[in-house]
C-alpha cells in the first residue's frame, strides 16, 4: 500500500527540456505549469505540430510543437498523457534511459476493452513500463482534475496542503516526482511499485478528490480491486 516517500534531495526535476506527448487537458495544463516554472517544453499530439499553433501562442513562445518522436528525442524527461489506446504509438527508443511520467487512465468506452486491465492482471502504468522497457516510468498527475493542477498547489508546510500520489519501480523516478510535485505545490504519498498504482486509478477513493496526505493514505487503504 502506501509508504513514506524518499527524500528528493539531489534530484532536480528542472532539467532543461520536457517532452510532453499528448496535448489534451492534462498535457495543456502541465505545459502551462511547466513553462511558468522555467522549463522548456516540446509538445506533441496525434494530429501534427501544425494543429498546436494556438496552444504554443498561449505559452508565450516558451514552448514549441513537434511530432511525438521529436518531443521524445528532445526530452531530458517526458510526460505521456494520451488515451490509453494510443500507447502503442508512443516512440520507445528515444525515451530509453529517461524518466517518463504516466498520467493515463483507462476508459473502456474510449480505449476499447483491454483484457489485462479488465482482469486486474496489470495496471495502466505497468502497461506503459512494458511498452517502454528501457525508461523509468512513474505514475503522476492522473488523479487530479486537469484545471486544478495549476491552481490547487500551495507552499510546503501549508496546513491541509493537497497531496498527490506516485508509484514507480524505480526509486529515482519516485524521488523525481516528489520534487516535481513540491515544485507545483503538492505533498507526495508514495504508493509503492507500479503494481500498486491501481489504487489511484479511476473509480477508486483517491481518484480526482481533494485530499491532504493523511486523507490520501486513508483513501489508498480503502481501495478495492
Amino acid at each position: 500500500m502506501s509508504r513514506e516517500c524518499p527524500a528528493a534531495s539531489g534530484v532536480d526535476p528542472r532539467m532543461s527540456t520536457v517532452g510532453i506527448i499528448g496535448a489534451g487537458h492534462i498535457g495543456t495544463a502541465l505545459a502551462h505549469g511547466l513553462v511558468a516554472r522555467g522549463y522548456d517544453v516540446v509538445i506533441a499530439n496525434s494530429r501534427g505540430p501544425e494543429t498546436l499553433t494556438d496552444l504554443i501562442a498561449s505559452l508565450d513562445g516558451k514552448a514549441r510543437a513537434a511530432t511525438a518522436s521529436e518531443a521524445a528525442d528532445a526530452a531530458d524527461w517526458a510526460i505521456v498523457t494520451v488515451p490509453l489506446k494510443a500507447l502503442p504509438d508512443i516512440p520507445a527508443a528515444p525515451l530509453a534511459g529517461k524518466i517518463v511520467l504516466d498520467t493515463c487512465n483507462y476508459y473502456p468506452q474510449r480505449d476499447g476493452r483491454i483484457a489485462a486491465l479488465d482482469e486486474k492482471r496489470a495496471t495502466t502504468s505497468q502497461l506503459m513500463q512494458e511498452h517502454l522497457p528501457d525508461s523509468k516510468v512513474a505514475k503522476a498527475f492522473n488523479h487530479i482534475v486537469a484545471e486544478q493542477i495549476v491552481t490547487d498547489g500551495s507552499p510546503a508546510g501549508t496546513p491541509d496542503r493537497r497531496a498527490l500520489a506516485t508509484a514507480s519501480d524505480h526509486p529515482e523516478a519516485t524521488a523525481f516526482v516528489t520534487a516535481l510535485y513540491d515544485d507545483f505545490g503538492y505533498d507526495t504519498v508514495d504508493v509503492g511499485p507500479l503494481g500498486e498504482s491501481w489504487r489511484v486509478e479511476r473509480d477508486q477513493p483517491a481518484y480526482v478528490v481533494r485530499q491532504n496526505a493523511d486523507e490520501l493514505r486513508a483513501n489508498l487503504a480503502r481501495a478495492t480491486r
